[in-house]
C-alpha cells in the first residue's frame, strides 16, 4: 500500500507521518485537496492506531438546549432565534430539572449543555442550573456553556473570565464543550457571525479554561464559505494553542446544515469532504489525543465509515439534539448504547464506553 500512496504524490506525507513528524500547512492543503479519498484515508489511519488502535469511543449522555434565545442570529445557525420569534424558547430551572429526573434511571455519565446568547437571563440563572443538576445527579459530569457563552457570562457577572469560570466550577462545571469556534478566519465570521465573539477571542477563552483546570473540546464549522487554506489556518491555531496548554480533549469537525438558514442557498457536505475532514485533522492534529465523527451531523453509516479515516470516536446516546435537527438534519434524536456498540464492532473496531474525560468504563 505504501508504494500506492508514493505513486499518488503523497510519499513526502507519508514519510513524516511514519517517522511521526509534524506535517505543515501545506501538507493539509494538498491532502485536502488530493483526489485519492482511499490514500488520504490510509494516512490518517496510520496515525489512528498509532494514537488509539482499534478502540472507538462513545459515551452514555444527554443534551439539554436550556434555550435558542440569542443576539448573535449568525447566518449559518437555524438554533438562535430573536426573543420575539414564535419558535423562542427558554427553559425554567424546573424544565430542565424535569429533564434530568425524566432520565433518572438511565447510566449516564454526561449532560451536554448549551444554548445562545440569551439578552435577558442573569448570571444567577446559570449557576442554579448547575447546581440543580449536581443536586439531583451529584456524581454527573455536566460538560457546558461555549468559549462564547463563557464569554458572555464574564461580562453578566462583571468579573474576569477565570473568576467567572472558577464560580461555575463550584456549580458544578466539569468541562468545557468545542461549540462557537466555527471558522477562525475574520473574513469568514464577517461574513456569517459578525456579531459573535472573535475567533481569537475563543482561542483566548479555551486558553483560559485549560488554565483554570478544566478541559474542553475544539471545533470547525465547515462547508460553506471558507477556503481550504482557512481551514488549515484554523487548525494550525488550534494545534498550536493545545501545543501550550494540552486542554483539548477532541477535536469534532462540524458539517454545515444550510436547511432553515440564512444560508440555505448552499448545499450540503457531501460524504467525501465529511471524511477529508476527519482524515486531515487525524494527520495534521498530532497533539489531540481523539478526533470525534459526531454521528448526528454526518449519520450514523459515515460515521462507521470515519472510522477508517482518523476518527476514534463517535460521540454518544445524545437523546434529543435540536441545533443540527433545526438545520434539517435527518438522523435520529438519539441511539442505544447496544446501537452504538454494533456500529462500532460492525466496522471492525473495538467499542469503549468512556466518560467525559476518557476513562474507560467498559470495553465491549
Amino acid at each position: 500500500m505504501d508504494n500506492l500512496i508514493i505513486q499518488a504524490g503523497l510519499g513526502n506525507i507519508l514519510e513524516k507521518i511514519r517517522n511521526s513528524e509534524r506535517l505543515s500547512v501545506e501538507d493539509g492543503i494538498k491532502l485536502f485537496e488530493h483526489p485519492d479519498l482511499l490514500a488520504v484515508g490510509y494516512l490518517a489511519n496510520i496515525v489512528r492506531q498509532r494514537v488509539n488502535n482499534d478502540n472507538t469511543y462513545f459515551i452514555y449522555n444527554q443534551h439539554i438546549n436550556y434555550s435558542n434565545i440569542c443576539t448573535n442570529l449568525c447566518k449559518f445557525c437555524a438554533f438562535g432565534k430573536d426573543k420575539s420569534s414564535d419558535l423562542a424558547y427558554e427553559m425554567s430551572i424546573s424544565d430542565v430539572e424535569k429533564k434530568i429526573r425524566e432520565r433518572i434511571e438511565e447510566p449516564i455519565t454526561e449532560i451536554h449543555m448549551v444554548g445562545g446568547i440569551h439578552p435577558d437571563l442573569p448570571y444567577s440563572y446559570y449557576l442554579d442550573l448547575l447546581r440543580c443538576i449536581k443536586k439531583i445527579r451529584p456524581e454527573i459530569h455536566i460538560q457546558a456553556f461555549t468559549c462564547v457563552e463563557l464569554v458572555h457570562l464574564a461580562e453578566l457577572s462583571g468579573k474576569s473570565l477565570a473568576d467567572t469560570i472558577s464560580e461555575l466550577k463550584e456549580a458544578g462545571l466539569g468541562s468545557v464543550p468545542g461549540g462557537g469556534a466555527e471558522v477562525f478566519s475574520p473574513r469568514v465570521r464577517e461574513l456569517t457571525c459578525e456579531k459573535k465573539l472573535s475567533g481569537q477571542g475563543w482561542l483566548n477563552a479555551a486558553k483560559t479554561v485549560h488554565e483554570m483546570g478544566l478541559k474542553s473540546n475544539a471545533t470547525m464549522l465547515y462547508g460553506h464559505i471558507e477556503t481550504t487554506r482557512e481551514r488549515m489556518e484554523h487548525l494550525d491555531m488550534l494545534r498550536r494553542l493545545q501545543d501550550e496548554t494540552k486542554g483539548f480533549l477532541a477535536y469534532i469537525p462540524l458539517a454545515f446544515h444550510p436547511k432553515n438558514t440564512e444560508m440555505s442557498n448552499l448545499s450540503r457536505t457531501s460524504g467525501i469532504d465529511d471524511l477529508k475532514n476527519l482524515a486531515v485533522a487525524r494527520c495534521f492534529l498530532d497533539n489531540f489525543p481523539h478526533i470525534k465523527a459526531y454521528w448526528v451531523m454526518i449519520s450514523p453509516k459515515l460515521a462507521q465509515v470515519a472510522l477508517s479515516f482518523g476518527a476514534d470516536d463517535i460521540d454518544g446516546t445524545v437523546k434529543e439534539e435540536i441545533i443540527t435537527h433545526m438545520a434539517g438534519a435527518e438522523t435520529e434524536q438519539a441511539m442505544t448504547r447496544d446501537q452504538l456498540v454494533r456500529i462500532i464492532r460492525e466496522a471492525g473496531r473495538v467499542p469503549v464506553e468512556r466518560d467525559t474525560l476518557y476513562n474507560v468504563i467498559k470495553m465491549y
